[in-house]
């Protein structure tokens, strides 16, 4: 079965996007995910998208993720953008959205070709001496180091993702430094990609929060840049300490459109 796809990237976090609203495209594929997802034998991306009907009526679609891997998985910010940009070159949505992905309920707004997408609240984030870690759709664990240019993203991070306490589930793995009061850079090594990509949207954001949450930071819109470009993130904080009004922001590009046999 032929079918069109979309390639889009925010930041350099890479995607292949499909509309799923005729339910032609089987969830269950995981082999045929992980082939058109390879950088060597198919189209390449960090991850595949399906756009679908919505099972909420006050939603404008379904998110359904899959990673690199072929495996669905938690939650994807750069993803969840992306997947907003399409439904607006679909003509689905104008300049705002709603739509429920694999953690819930979220909104959206378009302006200047810049996404802007509400995240989950975050209530609890767990701070250790050696690092921090948080769920802000995906699992995030965050180390603080002098020069993220001179990390070993892959070995350190798989290391890490791999080790206790996260053993088979594994986790995503930031490395953070910090450059000003509200900027701060970031590398990350992703579950089910098993490698570095260029941007992580759930990454920043738990970047943002945990840092913020051990006072690195008195500021509630904060920059990050990635070696994929810049991202912004803003937050209130309630008195009970759950972060809230969480916002992931930045462009989300539509890069080219082809054909598959699926």
């Amino acid at each position: 079965m032929k079918c069109t796809f979309y390639k889009y990237q925010g930041t350099g976090n890479d995607f292949i996007i499909i509309d799923n609203r005729q339910q032609l495209i089987s969830k269950n594929d995981t082999k045929n995910v992980a082939r058109l997802c390879d950088r060597k034998f198919g189209i390449g991306a960090d991850g595949l998208m399906l756009l679908e009907n919505p099972e909420d009526v006050e939603d404008d679609f379904k998110m359904v993720y899959f990673n690199a891997d072929g495996n669905e998985s938690s939650m994807c910010g750069n993803g969840g953008r992306c997947l907003v940009a399409f439904a607006q070159k679909l003509g689905l949505i104008d300049d705002k959205a709603t739509f429920t992905a694999i953690d819930g309920k979220h909104y959206a707004t378009v302006k200047n070709e810049i996404v802007n997408l509400q995240m989950q609240d975050v209530n609890d984030i767990e701070v250790y001496a050696s690092h921090l870690f948080l769920n802000t759709g995906s699992p995030h664990h965050i180390s603080m180091v002098p020069d993220v240019a001179c990390v070993d993203v892959f070995k350190e991070g798989r290391a890490i993702r791999q080790g206790a306490p996260y053993f088979e589930e594994g986790t995503n793995v930031n490395f953070v430094q910090q450059l000003a009061p509200d900027f701060f850079k970031v590398r990350t090594y992703e579950r089910g990609v098993e490698d570095e990509t260029l941007s992580c949207g759930t990454g920043v954001t738990a970047v943002a929060l945990a840092m913020h949450a051990i006072k690195k930071t008195a500021l509630n819109t904060i920059k990050v840049n990635t070696p994929g470009g810049d991202l912004g993130v803003s937050f209130t904080k309630n008195t009970d300490g759950t972060y809230k009004d969480v916002i992931l922001s930045g462009p989300a590009t539509f890069v080219f459109k082809g054909e598959i046999v699926w």
